[in-house]
């Protein structure tokens, strides 16, 4: 859980390099002539889960086109390091032949002064002992779910699996949303020069339950009352934790003891609690996407986004998904028009954390501080 009080803000965090005899000359370079230095210029991406670290090797193409392209790419398993700094160190290792300088960070959580605060990441991250260990000039970080809100300007919208709602999106604010090892949330909405991206914490919002069986299962995970986020029901523990509580309401002793052993078994019909965990799952799923929706009349769509998720969508097309997210009354005229996909997670979000990046116009001289567009420096 995050710590509360927290405003989602992305950051670029440079090295303090003003007294270097080359920063006087920088300051009268085009900002035009900096934004091609900076799209040819390699930065390294990561896209930091509470399980996967996707890493990349990142750089714009010339032109206007606002592309970018990928020289590298690997998926690590985060327990598998001690810390950030050791994994992207393997990442450079294998992959990048001349130093890389600039860095840019797609984490889970939000950003404290020099640390990314967030429970569910393997390890804390401090970013000026990042930067010093790996020799960086700069170190920015935006939320990932920020990230890949910022990829539906590019493939993510792309191939994704239509669940429920019209085929075609209609002009407004999109939504992508995604389960994991937390529960992330972000809204983007189309304007000028790509639109905006909002960051949000909804994951940490209340649950509510709906049904009686829901109010049970409440019931058991606070048995004194209290705060229970959604991230506790709506995420891949989530789904573990509601099989577990109504074994436990049944009098029963559990047989699975993985998120992916439950779905397994779900999806194989052969267990009633992992089968009734999953639609309570993608019930509670759909009460919160339609929540979102309602909050930033999502008329654009709703984007579904995770592996996690691609796995079960079978059931969850067939689950309590659809009638949750519609709620009820006046608000079901108007979520009735919001399209909802699944879509792959995949690289979606190194690709959106490097298109942030170089909108951002953050990638300067090491001698000149830079506040990014919706944050501020350190």
């Amino acid at each position: 859980m995050v710590r509360p009080h927290l405003t989602p803000v992305s950051i670029t965090l440079q090295a303090d390099n003003s007294s270097n005899a080359g920063g006087a000359a920088d300051v009268g370079i085009d900002q035009s002539d900096r934004q091609v230095r900076m799209a040819a210029t390699p930065f390294l991406v990561a896209d930091i889960g509470g399980t996967h670290a996707r890493v990349a090797l990142m750089r714009g193409t010339h032109g206007d086109t606002g592309d970018i392209e990928m020289l590298a790419c690997r998926v690590f398993v985060c327990a598998a390091f001690s810390r950030l700094s050791d994994l992207l160190q393997t990442f450079l290792a294998a992959n990048v032949q001349e130093p890389v300088k600039h860095c840019v960070l797609a984490c889970a959580g939000q950003i404290m002064g020099d640390e990314v605060v967030n429970d569910n990441l393997a390890w804390p991250i401090h970013l000026t002992p990042l930067r010093e260990a790996l020799a960086l000039d700069e170190v920015a970080v935006l939320n990932d779910f920020e990230a890949l809100a910022f990829a539906l300007e590019g493939p993510l919208t792309d191939g994704g699996r239509h669940l429920c709602g019209p085929q075609a999106c209609s002009n407004g604010p999109t939504l992508v949303i995604g389960p994991g090892t937390g529960l992330g949330a972000a809204a983007h909405i189309a304007g000028p020069d790509g639109g905006l991206v909002l960051p949000t914490e909804a994951g940490q919002m209340d649950f509510a339950p709906n049904s009686v069986r829901d109010r049970e299962v409440l019931a058991q995970l606070a048995p004194q009352g209290g705060y229970v986020a959604f991230e506790r029901i709506v995420s891949g523990p989530g789904l573990l934790t509601i099989y577990l509580t109504l074994c436990a309401l049944d009098g029963q002793a559990p047989r699975l003891n993985t998120p992916e052993a439950v779905t397994a078994a779900a999806l194989a019909g052969g267990d009633a609690h992992a089968t009734e965990a999953v639609d309570m799952f993608c019930a509670a799923l759909g009460s919160f996407a339609g929540n979102l929706a309602m909050v930033f009349m999502a008329t654009g769509g709703v984007y579904l986004a995770g592996g996690f998720l691609s796995s079960l969508f079978d059931l969850l097309a067939r689950s309590p998904f659809e009638e949750r997210f519609l709620h009820g009354r006046s608000a079901r005229a108007l979520l009735s028009q919001v399209p909802v996909w699944v879509t792959e997670h995949g690289l979606h979000g190194v690709r959106g954390a490097a298109r942030w990046y170089l909108k951002q116009g953050t990638f300067k001289p090491a001698a000149s501080r830079h506040a990014a567009t919706h944050g501020a420096s350190v």
